[in-house]
């Protein structure tokens, strides 16, 4: 073979091995979302994100934890967008900075949760508030989130109404997700607050009967929000606003619409046709 035979095969060679990893790196896009543990525990991620990746060759890393730390890991640029209900941190959040194009997705309802007996008495109030002051006077188990999670912040601000909180070994603060706290709940014949999509997944396992639900205090908004990437450069934020644009789109809102535990619809789509 010539000098300028192998020079060109040399070329070639190099333009393809380029296009090749060109490629890879496209099909190995990685978005990093960091969301709560509602999310995830009800399985709704596991039919979302396939759909999502399906169509933008990009593969979603998932951490599910509470929403005050899935906030701080996006504030500290550890992700690239986060999905939380927390609506009055979420709005800190975006004042300070850290994060940009905040959407609505959806939202659910908290309830209140315990044992069929049901010692204090709360079963078909509507009254939140009234509620947990029964419980509070009934001297019965109360597990709590314990975590900063945006369900931990609801109750905190429900107990702060209330006035006071159970006493002593009564009120146990686990500092776990929302799966863990219902089978606390469970083996301990306790009452909790949770949001009602992780309850739903968890509702054969525990047993446990919805007592209090229907106040409008209730209400549970998500929203999803891109990491600024003028604070943290490595923000893959066309892959941020992409799960953005399509959890608000059409076919986003009509998959969470569509998700399903023991045929009860858990999400509801924030946009209306």
């Amino acid at each position: 073979m010539s000098y300028l035979n192998r020079k060109r095969a040399l070329l070639l060679s190099l333009v393809l091995f380029c296009h090749g990893a060109s490629l890879t790196a496209h099909a190995e896009s990685v978005l990093r979302l960091s969301t709560t543990t509602s999310t995830e525990n009800s399985g709704l991620l596991k039919v979302l994100l396939p759909q999502f990746e399906a169509q933008t060759h990009i593969k979603v890393h998932v951490i599910s934890v509470g929403t005050g730390k899935a906030l701080e890991l996006a504030k500290n640029g550890d992700v690239d967008v986060t999905l939380v209900h927390a609506r009055a941190a979420e709005d800190k959040f975006m004042a300070e900075g850290h994060g940009v194009n905040r959407r609505d997705v959806m939202y659910n309802d908290f309830i209140i949760v315990g044992p069929v007996e049901d010692a204090a008495g709360i079963k078909g109030s509507r009254d939140v508030i009234a509620a947990m002051r029964k419980i509070v006077a009934a001297k019965v188990k109360f597990v709590s989130r314990g975590d900063n999670s945006g369900t931990d912040q609801m109750e905190q601000a429900y107990w702060k109404e209330v006035g006071a909180k159970p006493q002593a070994g009564a009120y146990v603060s686990a500092g776990l997700g929302m799966g863990e706290v219902l089978t606390m709940a469970a083996q301990m014949q306790a009452y909790t607050l949770t949001d009602r999509a992780t309850y739903g997944a968890y509702r054969a396992k525990t047993g446990l009967a919805v007592l209090v639900e229907g106040d409008a205090k209730m209400f549970n908004p998500y929203g999803i929000i891109a990491v600024n990437p003028a604070k943290y450069k490595d923000i893959n934020i066309e892959g941020a606003n992409s799960l953005i644009n399509w959890l608000t789109s059409a076919p986003g809102q009509a998959a969470i619409n569509a998700f399903r535990v023991d045929a009860q619809q858990l999400f509801f789509a924030a946009y209306k046709k």
